[in-house]
């Protein structure tokens, strides 16, 4: 395992980190799906230690993946370990069987102990504005919310996790005010809208999260094209049939003759392609198994420049409408 910086704070985190959200389990709010399906949280448990074992430091979570379930079950697991990094987010709430969103300081502020509690830490390495909009930052004070918690010592750093397919209006405004260490940000090889934001906040010292690097499983290699999902996972409303057989035949035809080039696996291809970027700082995969945390974090090789011009300009030339169909879907 290879370790970047984050940014400009003394962060070090490993350059393949965990993603918990899976591991919160098949949560719901009314009829809508949050999580991933059911999660044994033995398995998931076995997964967080592999994990370690593979070197990795940063996990990131958020208080609403299995409703503070994820944030409490890493808290059981690894909240005494000091030698590791966790990151987790506020702004989601469900109320009255609908999900709210609320950015308001005295909400933060009290969302933020609360976190603490689950995670059973005295601060927070890396807290996170969850899908924050500039509507947000114009009309509630959670800018200061955030610099009041850092002040206190309750977290270290804090940045936003941008929205899936408009990054750019959120990070810029804070990238105007210099304020917060790092945007969390959808990155793959088929939605490769941040690239340009990837490169502008590195080169202003910021940090970068890509979070989705398997686009829900896509480039793993191991969906079928009449692959079905069940209700209570998430991908069951934005993954439809149609999408899987296109998206299916562009990575049989153009990507995945790399896979035996590089001698690696598709993950692995995947994952080398978003850490081929210099501004990125970790890349944090879903993790559900033991296996998923081998299979993360093996097979990453450097691939030739040539290569990723060539995975880049696949971005405009066939996955434009792919990505504009997932922007529907939701």
């Amino acid at each position: 395992m290879k370790y970047r910086q984050f940014g400009k704070t003394t962060l070090q985190v490993s350059e393949v980190g965990f993603g918990a959200w899976a591991i919160g389990g098949a949560a719901m709010v009314g009829t809508t799906a949050i999580g991933w399906g059911p999660a044994e949280d033995g398995t998931s448990q076995q997964a967080i230690y592999q994990a370690i074992d593979q070197g990795i430091n940063f996990f990131d979570t958020a208080d609403f993946y299995g409703l503070g379930h994820s944030e409490k079950l890493l808290g059981d697991t690894i909240g005494h370990r000091k030698d590791l990094l966790i990151a987790t987010k506020v702004g989601h709430r469900a109320i009255a069987d609908k999900i709210v969103l609320d950015y308001s300081r005295e909400y933060i502020l009290k969302a933020a102990e609360e976190s603490l509690r689950r995670l059973k830490r005295e601060t927070i390495d890396y807290y996170q504005l969850h899908s924050a909009r500039l509507l947000h930052f114009q009309t509630e004070a959670c800018v200061e919310a955030m610099e009041a918690l850092k002040k206190a010592g309750k977290i270290r750093y804090w940045g936003l996790s941008l929205n899936t397919f408009e990054p750019l209006p959120e990070a810029a405004y804070l990238m105007r005010l210099h304020k917060g260490a790092g945007f969390q940000l959808v990155f793959n090889l088929i939605n490769q809208l941040a690239l340009p934001l990837i490169h502008e906040a590195a080169a202003e010292g910021y940090g970068i999260i890509a979070r989705m690097p398997l686009q829900f499983g896509l480039l793993t290699g191991k969906f079928k094209r009449d692959q079905q999902f069940a209700e209570n996972d998430h991908r069951s409303f934005r993954l439809n049939e149609e999408l899987m057989q296109s998206s299916l035949q562009i990575l049989e035809e153009k990507i995945w003759p790399l896979v035996e080039k590089y001698q690696t696996t598709k993950t692995g291809l995947a994952m080398s392609y978003i850490l081929s970027q210099p501004g990125i700082s970790t890349v944090i995969p879903g993790i559900r198994t033991k296996e998923q945390a081998i299979e993360n974090t093996s097979g990453i090789v450097m691939l030739e420049d040539s290569d990723r011009l060539l995975l880049e300009n696949l971005a405009e030339t066939d996955w434009f409408a792919i990505v504009n169909r997932l922007k529907e879907l939701g």
